[in-house]
């Protein structure tokens, strides 16, 4: 099982200005969001990744390109990053470059806040569709990672907030109507293994942090371990 990280993109001038960018083109990352994912690639850097794949949106995009500069000053090689529609951010529709301060007056709003399976953006995409298309991808691109690289293997996916929030809701195996209790800040990474049994939600949201303990061990430090031993009852003694 390889390991995913999970990196939602650095703030915005969207984000900034309380507007949901969605699929707009043209939506960078302000100075805030340019340091904040310099701070994140540096973290990732601890780790060699096998694989980056980001979101089509811009803001992904420059938030790959300083996790893979980073991953190159640290003397890893890494592929340049490839784009996966999958974890394109949700089609808002009509809603999409609206203020927030707007939408927070229309009735779907409420709805988005208490049943999302429910919600389709008028003129743009359902909730559901939205996380089924973002799972399937990572799910995808995992099994390849993992066949391709073996089970050590560590790749690193750029998205959105409502995409990764969706991600990890699928993980924890929670209902998308509770998809709104998980948090997932600019910039922050989240640690994701899926497994043959089900998967491992390893970490969410951090902003800070070591990140070795992810890395691959040398192979006379790895011990042997049966491949479906599923999660060790007591908490286990956690990585090295």
């Amino acid at each position: 099982m390889a390991t995913m990280l999970l990196v939602r993109h650095g703030r915005t001038t969207a984000n900034a200005s309380g507007l949901l960018a969605g699929r707009t083109p043209g939506v960078l990352l302000d100075d805030t969001g340019v340091e904040q994912v310099a701070r994140t690639g540096a973290r990732i850097a601890a780790v060699p990744i096998v694989r980056l794949v980001t979101s089509p949106q811009e803001r992904c995009k420059q938030t790959a390109k300083a996790i893979g500069e980073a991953q190159r000053e640290a003397k890893h090689p890494v592929t340049r990053a490839t784009t996966e529609r999958g974890l394109a951010e949700c089609d808002y529709g009509e809603w999409q470059g609206q203020a927030i301060r707007t939408l927070l007056k229309e009735p779907l709003w409420r709805t988005v806040q208490q049943q999302p399976s429910a919600v389709t953006f008028p003129g743009g995409e359902s909730m559901v569709v939205m996380q089924h298309r973002a799972v399937s991808a990572v799910r995808r691109i995992d099994a390849a990672v993992t066949a391709e690289h073996g089970a050590d293997a560590v790749w690193v996916a750029v998205s959105h907030g409502d995409i990764i929030k969706a991600l990890l809701a699928d993980a924890l195996g929670l209902h998308l109507d509770l998809f709104q209790r998980i948090n997932v800040d600019p910039a922050s990474v989240s640690v994701v293994r899926y497994a043959a049994d089900r998967p491992y939600v390893l970490a969410t949201n951090t902003h800070a942090g070591d990140l070795s303990w992810l890395a691959p061990r040398p192979a006379a430090r790895k011990r042997k371990r049966p491949a479906a031993h599923g999660a060790v009852v007591g908490g286990g003694a956690g990585p090295s």
